[in-house]
């Protein structure tokens, strides 16, 4: 699936099959993908990229061939893809400061029934996962992966404040929920409060009708403050997830869907004493651990609605709209 800029430009074509894969290298066969606002502003064409760019960042397969050299991974392996090919392990490196190497933005994407790329493009998907399910790792459920357990250090008993009910904040409850932590969920959707309630979350919050609803989750965690936000709002919610904070807690600064620039409230980040740490997604290290660390909580994700690859247009103005709870799928 390829775009020049625009969803109505949006084209679905034939293209030459990428052929058997050469040293290190592995052929997948695309069953599914996971939409992510990154992609969508992509398609949007908000973020430029090469005229016919093939789209989306996550697919997950299966193994048909490996090239020479190739140990990690056998015809038949269940697959999923690396949103920082490059990114093996550890402190981020200089080429995870940009997309220059992130399928469907610096390189061509997954949005492909098969695709030849090093060994690094991918990790084994979690055991006995469908292939939508296993789609939804690399960009939002990495994310939310790195956010609470590798840069935050979660630890049972703590608090996590999650923003909405999309992808990274879906992902973030599980997590929470897996490691022994507590939830407060934030929506202006009481339906959607109610399924993140059914989750596993602990407190839930309407912001529409608590405007101020850092006071709240602070008052629910007993005047102490929660331990972690995950902050997708970007700066129209930043001032809120600091008054819902602890004193030396840690706010994981995620999403832009309110603007990509604001002020920040240095004297209320200050008396917080709060961490305040920027990330996109992780290495290829963090996925292989997460993927094990998935294996053993054994929640499944939430998909939303899975759509045929054909119908990626209608997917995209699906994500577009904030409907959705959890993911949303296509599939090959």
């Amino acid at each position: 699936m390829q775009s020049p800029g625009g969803l109505d430009r949006l084209v679905l074509e034939e293209t030459a099959d990428p052929g058997a894969p050469g040293k290190g290298a592995i052929r997948v066969a695309i069953k599914a993908n996971s939409l992510n606002y990154h992609d969508l502003l992509v398609a949007l064409g908000t973020i430029p990229t090469e005229n016919g760019r093939i789209l989306l960042s996550d697919g997950a397969g299966v193994v048909e061939a490996v090239g020479e050299g190739v140990e990690e991974f056998k015809v038949g392996d269940a697959v999923v893809s690396t949103f920082f090919p490059i990114w093996l392990a550890g402190a981020p490196i200089p080429a995870a400061g940009g997309f220059q190497h992130t399928p469907g933005d610096g390189v061509d994407g997954m949005a492909a029934k098969y695709v030849v790329r090093p060994t690094t493009a991918f990790t084994h998907a979690p055991r006995g996962w469908t292939h939508p399910q296993a789609a939804t790792i690399p960009t939002s459920a990495l994310t939310a992966w790195r956010a609470l357990v590798v840069d935050g250090g979660l630890k049972a008993g703590e608090t996590v404040l999650v923003q909405g009910t999309g992808g990274v904040s879906i992902a973030a409850l599980q997590i929470a929920k897996g490691m022994g932590a507590k939830v407060i969920a934030t929506s202006s959707s009481d339906e959607k409060l109610e399924r993140a309630r059914k989750l596993g979350a602990d407190f839930t919050i309407n912001y529409r009708q608590e405007r101020d609803w850092g006071k709240k989750a602070f008052a629910l965690t007993g005047g102490l403050g929660v331990d972690h936000v995950i902050e997708v709002g970007g700066p129209a919610t930043l001032e809120q997830s600091l008054r819902a904070l602890k004193v030396g807690g840690h706010v994981a600064l995620i999403g832009v869907l309110s603007g990509t620039a604001g002020e920040l409230p240095i004297m209320l980040a200050l008396l917080k004493q709060a961490r305040i740490g920027a990330l996109i997604v992780g290495s290829r290290r963090d996925q292989q651990d997460f993927v094990r660390a998935l294996e053993v909580m054994g929640a499944a994700p939430v998909v939303d609605q899975i759509y045929p690859a054909a119908e990626l247009v209608e997917a995209f103005r699906h994500l577009q709209s904030g409907r959705h709870f959890g993911k949303i799928c296509i599939e090959w």
